[in-house]
C-alpha cells in the first residue's frame, strides 16, 4: 500500500531542498537517503524510515521544507504499514542530527548576558567553547577549521565543520571574542559537551554579576528580545542563498557537497577542490566525482604519450584550422610505439652528449681497395661494418659502457655478451635491427648481416626477436649530411653512437695542414651509469681504431 512520507524533526528550521537521490519506481531500504536539505548552517541527508518502492515525489530542487512536509510517496508492504506509527517518527527524530535547536539556545544563553554589561565594569577573561547537542551519540569528525589562533571573531562566524554519517555543519561561535587556542585537530572525531577552543571574550567583573542575572531573568520575561537572541535562520527568505558548507579545501577554497559524496570521494581519494560541480549552486554531486574519477584514469592511461608519468604539463590543444588549410592524418602503430619509447627515454635518462672527430682517410682508402673483395662475397663494403667492429672492440675494452641499470636504481647489469643495434629509416619509422656477437664476426659477414637485416626492416619482414637484446647502438645520418647531432639513448641500454657526413678538413701535422677525411662522431651516454671521462675516453679511442684498423688486431 501507498504511504506518505513526510520531512522528519529537523531542529525546528526549515532547509532547502539541493539534492534529490531518488526518482519514481527506484526501490529503496530503510535508512536509505531520499533528499538533501540545506539551512544556512548545515547541510543533512534525509533518510527513508522504511524500505519500499518510490511511487511519487512530492517535492522539487529549490523547495523550502519543514517538519511535516511532503516528501515521496512510498509503496510499503502491508506488514510495514502497521508499525508506521512506532517506525516514521522515532527512527526520524534519532537519525536527523538536531544540532540546530540545541545550538541556538546554547547561543542564546551564551549571549543574552554579553551585552548587558557596562562598558566600564567589563574584563577580559577566557572561555571554552565545546560542541553543542549534535542529536546523537555518534559524534562526528572535524573536517575544516575555519579560524586561527588570534582571530577575531564575532558572535555566529563558524569556527569549524564537522560531518556525521547523515549531515555536515558549521560550527558557530557562541559570542564574540578572540580565539586563544584550538583543541581540536583535522580528521579527530568529536561528540557533544567536547572542548574544541578557548577564547578571549569581554566579560564581567563581580560587580557586575548581580546586574547581568537581573538583565537575564528580564530577558527570559520578554519574548520579542528573547526572539532577537534567537539565530534567525528559520526566517531567512528563500531566495537568500545560504553560504557552502566547507569541506576539505585548498588555498581558502571551499567545497558545497553532501556527506555521502564528501564519502565517496575519501574512498578514491580525490580532493572536491579538483572536482567540476555540476549541482544547483555549485555543488558537487556524486556523479561529478565519478566523472573525476573517469577523466583522471583515462588521463593516467594516455600519459605515456602525453606527460610520461613525469607530472610535465602537456602540450595545450591547438585548433590550427584557424590559420588555414589542413589535413590530419594517422600515425602508423610503428610510429605511435617509436614515439612511446623515445619519450620515455628522453624523460627518464640524463642525456650527455660527447663529440668529437675520427680521422678515418686510412679506412677509406683501406675501404675502397676491398670493393673487390667485398663483391666476390656478394656483399657492400659500407663503413657500417667498420663502426660496427671498432664499437664492439671499445666495448670489450671499456666494460662500463656495456651495462644496464637495475630496476632498483642501485645496481649495474653487467653484459658479457656484444649485440649492437643500427638504426634503418624506413616509410613507417625508425627501426633497430641488432647484430649479436658483433666482436666474433668478420667486416664481410658483418656487412651482409646489416645488409640483409636493413632490407627486412624497409619490407616489414623484420621480426621483433631481431629488435631485441641491444647493448648499443649506432645511428648514422652521413649518407645524408650534417655534422653533428643528439642522439637520444636507446634505454635500457646507457649509450648511443650518432654519427655524421665526413668531410675533408684541413689538420695540422706539426709542420703544415694536410687534407683528412674527418667522421663527426656524437656520443650520447646515460650520465647516471657514464661519468664525462670515460665518455671522451670512448670516442678518443673509438678515432684511435677508426684511424688504423690495424690496431684491432692487436
Amino acid at each position: 500500500m501507498s504511504e506518505l512520507i513526510k520531512v522528519p524533526d529537523i531542529g525546528g528550521g526549515e532547509g532547502e531542498v539541493i539534492e534529490i537521490l531518488v526518482k519514481e519506481g527506484d526501490t529503496v531500504e530503510a535508512e536509505q537517503s531520499l533528499i538533501v536539505l540545506e539551512s544556512d548552517k548545515a547541510s543533512m541527508e534525509v533518510p527513508s524510515p522504511k524500505g519500499g518502492v518510490v511511487k511519487s515525489i512530492k517535492t522539487k530542487l529549490g523547495d523550502n521544507l519543514k517538519e511535516g512536509d511532503s516528501l515521496i510517496e512510498l509503496e510499503v508492504a502491508s506488514g510495514d504499514s502497521d508499525k508506521q506509527p512506532e517506525s516514521e517518527d522515532k527512527p526520524a527524530k534519532e537519525k536527523q542530527p538536531k544540532q540546530e535547536e540545541p545550538k541556538d539556545k546554547e547561543q542564546a544563553q551564551e549571549k543574552k548576558p554579553e551585552p548587558k554589561a557596562a562598558p566600564k565594569k567589563a574584563a577580559s577573561k577566557s572561555q571554552a567553547v565545546k560542541v553543542p547537542d549534535l542529536g546523537s551519540d555518534a559524534g562526528a569528525k572535524v573536517i575544516e577549521i575555519l579560524v586561527s589562533k588570534g582571530d577575531k571573531v564575532e558572535a555566529d562566524q563558524s569556527l569549524l565543520v564537522l560531518e556525521s554519517d547523515k549531515a555536515s555543519m558549521e560550527l558557530p561561535a557562541p559570542f564574540a571574542g578572540v580565539i586563544e587556542s584550538i583543541e581540536v585537530k583535522l580528521e579527530q572525531d568529536v561528540k557533544t559537551g567536547d572542548l574544541i577552543m578557548h577564547m578571549q571574550v569581554q566579560g564581567e567583573t563581580d560587580d557586575a554579576e548581580p546586574e547581568a542575572a537581573e538583565e537575564t531573568a528580564k530577558n527570559d520575561s520578554e519574548p520579542d528580545k528573547e526572539e532577537k537572541a534567537e539565530p534567525t535562520e528559520s526566517k531567512a527568505p528563500a531566495a537568500e542563498t545560504p553560504p557552502p558548507v566547507g569541506g576539505p579545501s585548498r588555498e581558502g577554497a571551499k567545497v558545497h557537497a553532501g556527506p555521502a559524496v564528501r564519502m565517496l570521494a575519501r574512498e578514491f581519494g580525490i580532493d572536491l577542490v579538483d572536482v567540476k560541480s555540476t549541482g544547483p549552486r555549485d555543488r558537487i554531486l556524486k556523479e561529478d566525482v565519478q566523472k573525476h574519477v573517469q577523466a583522471v584514469m583515462k588521463q593516467q592511461k594516455s600519459a605515456p604519450a602525453t606527460a610520461g608519468g613525469s607530472g610535465i604539463p602537456a602540450v595545450p590543444e591547438v585548433d590550427f584550422s584557424r590559420f588555414g588549410e589542413i589535413e590530419t592524418k594517422d600515425m602508423t602503430r610503428l610510429q605511435q610505439v617509436g614515439a612511446t619509447n623515445i619519450h620515455r627515454s628522453w624523460l627518464n635518462v640524463p642525456h650527455v652528449t660527447q663529440f668529437d672527430l675520427a680521422d678515418i682517410s686510412g679506412l677509406e682508402v683501406f675501404r675502397k681497395d676491398q670493393k673487390a673483395v667485398a663483391e666476390k662475397a656478394g656483399v657492400k663494403l659500407t663503413i657500417l661494418p667498420f663502426l660496427l667492429k671498432a664499437c664492439a672492440h671499445v666495448l670489450n675494452e671499456q666494460t662500463g659502457f656495456n651495462v644496464a641499470l637495475a630496476p632498483n636504481g642501485k645496481q649495474l647489469i653487467q653484459k658479457k655478451y656484444v649485440h649492437i643495434g643500427f638504426a634503418v629509416d624506413t616509410p613507417d619509422g625508425l627501426l633497430v635491427p641488432v647484430i649479436r656477437d658483433v666482436d666474433k664476426k668478420s667486416l664481410l659477414q658483418l656487412a651482409g648481416e646489416a645488409a640483409e637485416l636493413a632490407d627486412k626492416a624497409r619490407n616489414k619482414k623484420l621480426g621483433a626477436d631481431a629488435m631485441q637484446g641491444a647493448c648499443f647502438t649506432i645511428s648514422s645520418l652521413g649518407h645524408i649530411g650534417g655534422t653533428y647531432f643528439t642522439p637520444i639513448v636507446n634505454s635500457p641500454e646507457v649509450a648511443i653512437l650518432g654519427v655524421s657526413k665526413a668531410t675533408m678538413q684541413p689538420v695540422w701535422d706539426g709542420k703544415a695542414f694536410q687534407p683528412q677525411l674527418m667522421l663527426p662522431l656524437s656520443l650520447s651516454y646515460d650520465h647516471r651509469a657514464i661519468n664525462g671521462a670515460a665518455a671522451a675516453q670512448f670516442t678518443k679511442r673509438l678515432g684511435e681504431l677508426l684511424g688504423d684498423i690495424r690496431s684491432m688486431l692487436l
